[in-house]
C-alpha cells in the first residue's frame, strides 16, 4: 500500500513490489500470478477498509471517520477503487455489503418516497470522493483532521434530516 500511495497505482509492479519488500520477484510471483491479479487484491483490500464504514459494528461517528480518514490518507487506493466502482458489472463485486446496505435504508426510507437505491449511491459516493475534493479543490489549506471533522458534523446533520442518524 505504501507503494502506491508514494508512487501511484501506475508505478505498481511484481518488480517494484519485490524491490520495496527486499523479496525476489519470485517469491511475489508465488502469491500473484500477474499484476493484474496484484491489482486485484489490493483493489479487495482497499474496499473492504471502505465496507467498515459503512457497516454497524463500529459508532455511526467513527465509521464517518474511518471512511474520510481512508479517503485522505490513500488517495491513489480510492481513485482505484473508484475506477472499479464506476466500471459496469454488478456494484457488488466491489462493494459486497451493497444490498444490506439498501435494506437497512429501506426499513427507514420505505414511507418517505426516496429512492433508496439512488440515495444509498449519493451516500456512498459522496462519503468517497467528497472529503478529496474538499481537501484538495475547495480548501487545500485545511489539515485532514478539519476536513474529517467537518465531513462528519455535515455527515450527521443529513443522516439526522433522514431519520438514519444513529448515535
Amino acid at each position: 500500500m505504501r507503494l502506491i500511495s508514494e508512487k501511484g497505482v501506475e508505478a505498481l509492479s511484481i518488480t517494484a513490489l519485490a524491490r520495496a519488500l527486499g523479496l525476489n520477484r519470485a517469491t511475489v510471483y508465488y502469491h500473484f500470478a500477474d499484476r493484474e491479479s496484484l491489482l486485484e487484491a489490493v483493489s479487495t483490500w482497499s474496499s473492504q477498509q471502505i465496507v467498515q464504514g459503512f457497516t454497524a459494528s463500529r459508532p455511526q461517528p467513527e465509521r464517518i471517520d474511518l471512511i474520510a480518514r481512508f479517503v485522505l490518507e490513500n488517495p491513489d487506493l480510492v481513485k482505484l477503487w473508484i475506477e472499479n466502482f464506476i466500471a459496469p458489472g454488478d456494484i457488488r463485486e466491489n462493494y459486497p455489503k451493497w444490498d444490506e446496505f439498501i435494506a437497512a435504508n429501506k426499513a427507514t426510507l420505505s414511507d418517505s418516497g426516496i429512492d433508496v437505491e439512488v440515495y444509498c449511491t449519493m451516500l456512498l459516493t459522496s462519503a468517497i470522493i467528497g472529503p478529496r475534493v474538499f481537501r484538495n479543490s475547495v480548501r487545500p489549506d485545511l489539515d485532514d483532521e478539519t476536513v474529517i471533522e467537518r465531513f462528519r458534523t455535515e455527515h450527521q446533520r443529513t443522516l439526522r434530516r433522514d431519520g438514519l442518524l444513529r448515535v
